[in-house]
């Protein structure tokens, strides 16, 4: 589509209707700025694939006219597509220091990416990005240096709103400079485009100083080994885990690859300067059971991290006993719910006692994420003539727009990924569409998440499969038994599925001896007997399979 170069438009091109997978676009005088560039989980809709990448193929054919990407914070559903997108779209990247960091150890692990730029912004100072001036604002987050982008035009001003909440006593950086946004309310903002992940729950979110006098008081409880599982870039959460374990006289270890990358990038911006050292990994059985605390990757459930390891015993530095205990320091994103509470009950199977945020008095996560009484106050603050939802389920962005239009924001638009929004001149709202979706991200390769491959993988999970394989000569006779297998339908060492295979190989041979009388093609005889077999299936088992038939003539 045409972009008309007079109006500021705003595209949200992944994360306006799932969690994660963050991607969106503003447009103004023919040229773009993109901000984030994120992964989403992929859940058992999506078979054999772990990681979902936002489509960008509106940026690969308009990167001539892409000015720039910014990567707010450090987060994955913010920055982890970046390395495995941007040779598709090819940009300048700007971020904040502490982001960078992170961001190129990722690009290093690409070499498509030799050539990514990676511009480091100061937060408070103006950039230009083609016709955008972007300033970064620091904002309250569980990782260093989140920043919101306020981004200035001829046609009105925008506060994009990255993540944050309104933590008064974060462990990292300074609370939120009321003054800075109550400033931007006074010389006047067009657009807030903002965080919904809390839009829906009441009141604020809480400060991560609580969570480490919430932590200090679970490890005084515990007798043995503890284990406490985060995101691995809750920076913060790191910094609340070691001030309890000082408090109850335990050293602290670290396992997980992307823990130790977050920590060295932390490290090396002064965020840890006042923490002890780890014990090393493999270090761990040396410290007595009761004076030792274990950060491990893996709140999420992923099967590869190391909480989810340790669960099925196949972490060899770190081996856990009836009466230690794991800490759940976070809450489940939507749709690892399932994958969380496995790894949960090979825990608890193996007696040790595991704790959640729902499992104690006690405060041992708190979000990064605004709730309602957050948003409003930032509202009133900014005074935008226009709210724009994003980052979030559809229902917890329809949850902030009834916020907004409940606080008397003159104009509301809910979108979808891919809508076209116009800013200004005029009214704000939805006016056109740019074809969008999501990547599935598989272990050899980057497909469409509609691939036809995955949606079989769907059905086969659900059906099984039966494969025939037939030899015919050149007048159609039966030159061998025909073969029939199955997967996910029969046990072929159970006798009655035994039998009613060979009453299978039966009905395929009377197929083949009718099929003589016309002259048919190998591929219509296979789809004949397709169709058949599949009926003749479906009337002893209830169950449409796929079937898949293979017939040479010889």
């Amino acid at each position: 589509m045409q972009l008309n170069k007079d109006e500021l438009n705003f595209i949200p091109l992944g994360g306006a209707e799932q969690f994660g997978a963050n991607l969106n676009v503003y447009a103004y005088q023919g040229k773009l700025l993109a901000i984030d560039c994120g992964i989403g989980f992929a859940d058992d809709y999506y078979p054999g694939v772990d990681i979902l990448l936002p489509n960008p193929q509106f940026l690969e054919d308009n990167k001539k006219k892409l000015a720039g990407m910014i990567i707010t914070h450090a987060h994955e559903d913010h920055i982890g597509g970046v390395a495995k997108l941007w040779p598709r779209f090819k940009c300048p990247l700007f971020c904040t220091e502490f982001t960078a960091i992170i961001l190129k150890k990722k690009l290093a692990e690409n070499p498509e990416c030799a050539g990514a730029r990676i511009r480091i912004v100061k937060r408070h100072d103006p950039v230009e990005i083609g016709p955008f001036t972007t300033t970064f604002l620091p904002m309250t987050h569980s990782v260093p240096e989140s920043s919101a982008v306020l981004i200035e035009t001829d046609l009105g001003r925008v506060l994009h709103s990255g993540d944050w909440n309104l933590d008064p006593a974060p462990v990292i950086g300074e609370p939120v400079d009321a003054e800075t946004f109550k400033k931007i309310g006074s010389d006047g903002l067009l657009a807030y485009v903002g965080d919904s992940t809390n839009a829906g729950v009441d009141g604020f979110s809480g400060s991560e100083a609580e969570v480490a006098k919430g932590l200090a008081a679970v490890f005084k409880e515990c007798k043995q080994r503890i284990v406490v599982t985060m995101f691995a870039s809750n920076v913060g959460r790191i910094i609340s885990i070691c001030k309890a374990a000082e408090e109850n006289d335990r050293h602290v270890s670290v396992i997980g690859r992307s823990l130790h990358n977050m920590i060295g990038a932390a490290r090396d911006c002064g965020y840890l300067d006042d923490l002890p050292d780890f014990i090393p990994e493999g270090d761990i059985d040396l410290v007595p059971r009761d004076k030792i605390v274990v950060i491990a990757t893996g709140s999420q459930g992923e099967a590869r991290a190391q909480i989810a390891r340790i669960a099925r015993g196949d972490q060899k530095n770190l081996k856990l006993i009836e009466n230690d205990t794991v800490i759940f320091s976070a809450r489940p994103i939507p749709g690892n719910e399932k994958e969380i509470i496995f790894v949960q009950n090979r825990l608890a199977g193996a007696g040790v006692n595991v704790i959640s945020p729902r499992d104690t008095k006690h405060i041992i996560h708190v979000s990064g994420h605004p709730n309602r009484d957050e948003i409003k106050q930032m509202y009133d603050w900014v005074r935008p003539e226009i709210v724009v939802p994003i980052h979030g389920e559809k229902v917890m962005i329809e949850d902030q727009a009834e916020l907004a239009r409940h606080s008397q924001i003159k104009q509301v638009v809910v979108p979808n990924n891919g809508s076209v929004i116009r800013l200004a001149p005029g009214k704000a709202e939805i006016i056109d569409h740019i074809e969008t979706g999501l990547l599935a991200v598989e272990p050899g390769r980057i497909v469409d998440a509609n691939h036809v491959a995955i949606s079989d993988r769907r059905k086969l999970q659900l059906t099984g499969s039966v494969h025939a394989s037939i030899v015919v000569d050149g007048k159609g006779n039966v030159m061998a038994r025909p073969q029939i297998s199955s997967t996910g339908l029969l046990d072929e060492q159970d006798e009655g599925d035994l039998e009613f295979l060979e009453d299978l190989k039966d009905e395929l041979e009377d197929m083949l001896k009718s099929m003589k009388r016309f002259d048919l093609s190998e591929v219509d005889m296979a789809e004949r007997i397709r169709i058949n077999l599949r009926k003749d299936i479906f009337e002893v088992l209830r169950i449409k399979t796929k079937v898949f038939v293979h017939l040479a003539r010889v």
